[in-house]
């Protein structure tokens, strides 16, 4: 199971100015709280902004990750 700080790592990897915040919900690393701030959000549909999150974590969103709680604002 991925820990937070894999997550915070991915995601940052992807949106290098953002501040990204993770927490594990539960303590069993499969349900997750993120927080991603970033100008690449810039334009986006929220819709947009998850999908690009969802493509970050990539094969951790089809499996080990069960639930994401997500919130995503702009800079």
């Amino acid at each position: 199971m991925p820990r937070p700080e894999t997550l915070k790592s991915l995601l940052a990897a992807a949106f290098p100015d953002a501040r990204v915040e993770v927490n594990d919900l539960t303590g069993t690393m499969d349900h997750f709280q993120a927080l991603v701030v970033t100008r690449a959000f810039q334009g986006k549909t929220r819709i947009e902004q998850h999908q690009m999150v969802y493509a970050a974590l990539g094969e951790l969103m089809a499996g080990e990750i069960h639930a994401l709680a997500l919130t995503t604002r702009v800079e």
